[in-house]
């Protein structure tokens, strides 16, 4: 079986949703898309009100809509039937959550712990945990992308975070850079937009 590739169509949309909040250069980045077709995507998603253009805080971005996140979810939905991949990702999702449970609890201690002393250095026992639930994550991904390709790289994105975590703790829970918190959050948030569930 040969794993699909979704078409940039639908990883435009699909990256904005995961992203939350993007500029054109990221949401393109996400899924390693052309940046001037990406921005003909978003602009075309933009006049049938998908996606919507806002600027703050000195950040220019993109966001979905509530149309633009029903026509996601319904992109995906369409992608799993079409290549009989939906119990292979409702099944991942199953043994992910788990995972997602000592997940949760590592970085809730961590952001607790962090608030009293935000300077305080790593522990060897968090990046243990850490590494412990990117060892597991590993062959769930594979699971995945053996049949749609748009589910890889979690796992290298999540380690290399991990790796930085050592040396500068805003590698764990850090919005601002790609944390292990954020590579996390966003997979869970693939998961459930693919199966059209809550969290």
């Amino acid at each position: 079986m040969t794993a699909h590739t979704s078409p940039a169509e639908l990883l435009v949309l699909h990256a904005v949703r995961l992203k939350g909040f993007a500029g054109t250069d990221a949401v393109a980045a996400r899924f390693d898309l052309d940046a001037a077709q990406t921005q003909e995507d978003l602009l075309d998603a933009e006049a049938y009100g998908r996606v919507t253009r806002a600027s703050f805080a000195g950040l220019t971005g993109w966001s979905l809509t509530e149309a633009g996140r029903r026509h996601n979810e319904a992109d995906l939905r369409a992608e799993l039937v079409a290549h009989h991949a939906r119990d292979a990702v409702a099944a991942m999702h199953d043994d992910f959550l788990p995972l997602n449970a000592q997940a949760t609890r590592t970085f809730t201690d961590w952001q607790l712990g962090s608030m009293d002393s935000p300077q305080k250095a790593v522990p060897g026992d968090l990046l243990g945990q850490l590494a412990d639930l990117a060892q597991r994550l590993h062959p769930l991904e594979g699971r995945l992308t053996e049949h749609l390709t748009r589910f890889g790289g979690y796992h290298q994105r999540f380690t290399e975070a991990l790796a930085r975590a050592a040396d500068d703790p805003a590698w764990i829970t850090g919005m601002d850079v790609e944390s292990c918190h954020r590579v996390w959050f966003e997979l869970h948030e693939d998961l459930i937009a693919s199966l059209g569930i809550a969290r």
